[in-house]
């Protein structure tokens, strides 16, 4: 088998799920998030862009049901041995399939959890779900138990993400190699990806974002390519990803003479990641990481130019976004603690004068200050 883990490692992952199972009285779960079928058992497939459901019980038995495209990729990447298959026929409905495998688990009358804030959870299957066990059992909504669990990495994790965030620097090495006037946006994203996947990385989980000139002041990607100006600004951010593991670096990079706004720009970027380090530790939530950012962009006035979260956790994703659910906005109360890798981004999109600056990289976390992962500095990027 292809695991990414041993054994014990998915053993202690069990426990722990189905300790926090037995906390919030659940009989059983239904997981839909990809992400939680890997960390749960390594099985690894974009299969989950169709049905399929892996069924967890509170004693620890656990049965997969998908389309006969993945049986042979559950056999070999995971450790699940119960794989059952719902037939691609006109008209299918694969949660009568479900159900009837959940009669046969015992769990008729069961309360029973489901990932509904899932991209492996379409609307149409929702309904038909909730229709198939309305009068089943007690349905309740368990879209971030898992999720939770996956916050803090172990060791074995931590390897991976370590990985990934060589992979990132390796890229940002690759796109300043080229970046300079005239140089085609397209052989740069083509040597960013090309250095990760030379390192024996995976595809992100979403695109690398890449912009110039006024697409520097986007945060999205978008097709199509340019060539840059003698003065121009290009914005960046991608990810090394290892495993599945991702950590995600931003950076705007100022191509010929910058201007005093792009300077500006820079210096409440910086100013502003080095005092959320102070508060990026335990005994602090991730509201408190928001509001130090909100706090030193609005006092520089830059409310208008800010955005509205400032980061979030990274690990194992899969497309269509490497984002995790856990984020820096206001309000927040997820507790920071040792072992989580967290992305902080600083973006500021000044629309008045066409400028973009950004700032980010990833930090794991540790008993006080955070560790940053990167190579790099965090330094003005003038070519």
């Amino acid at each position: 088998m292809a695991l990414h883990f041993d054994r014990p490692e998915f053993a202690v992952r069990l426990a722990r799920l189905t300790d926090r199972m037995r906390e919030e009285k659940l009989d059983a779960l239904l997981l839909f998030a990809q992400e939680s079928m890997y960390w749960l058992t390594g099985y690894d497939t974009f299969g989950y862009c169709f049905f399929q459901t892996l069924v967890v019980k509170a004693d620890g038995t656990m049965a997969l049901i998908t389309r006969s495209a993945d049986l042979r990729q559950a056999k070999h990447t995971s450790i699940l041995e119960n794989v059952q298959i719902w037939v691609d026929r006109v008209n299918a409905d694969p949660t009568v399939d479900l159900r009837n495998l959940l009669v046969e688990m015992d769990l008729l009358g069961a309360r029973i959890g489901v990932e509904y804030d899932t991209h492996g959870m379409t609307g149409r299957v929702a309904r038909m779900l909730d229709a198939q066990l309305t009068s089943f059992g007690q349905i309740v909504d368990a879209s971030y138990l898992v999720s939770r669990l996956r916050l803090i990495k172990s060791p074995a994790e931590v390897a991976y993400v370590e990985r990934a965030a060589a992979l990132a620097d390796d890229a940002l090495d690759a796109a300043l190699t080229l970046t300079k006037p005239g140089a085609d946006e397209a052989d740069i994203l083509a040597a960013m990806q090309g250095a990760v996947f030379a390192g024996g990385g995976d595809y992100p989980a979403n695109e690398f974002i890449i912009g110039s000139a006024e697409d520097a002041l986007l945060c999205r990607y978008k097709a199509g390519r340019r060539k840059l100006d003698a003065n121009d600004q290009l914005t960046l951010e991608w990810a090394g990803a290892y495993a599945h593991y991702h950590v995600a670096m931003m950076r705007t990079i100022v191509i010929g003479e910058p201007n005093y706004r792009h300077r500006e720009l820079y210096n409440a970027c910086f100013e502003t990641i080095q005092a959320i380090e102070t508060v990026l530790k335990p005994g602090q939530s991730f509201g408190d990481v928001f509001d130090m950012h909100a706090k030193i962009m609005d006092e520089r006035g830059l409310s208008r130019h800010r955005l509205n979260a400032c980061g979030y956790s990274l690990g194992a994703r899969f497309s269509p976004s490497w984002m995790e659910h856990q984020m820096f906005h206001v309000g927040n109360p997820q507790p920071i603690e040792p072992n989580m890798s967290l992305f902080v981004h600083m973006i500021i999109m000044d629309s008045d004068t066409g400028t973009a600056m950004t700032l980010g990289q990833t930090y794991l976390t540790t008993d006080d200050v955070p560790r940053a992962l990167s190579r790099h500095f965090l330094d003005f990027i003038n070519v």
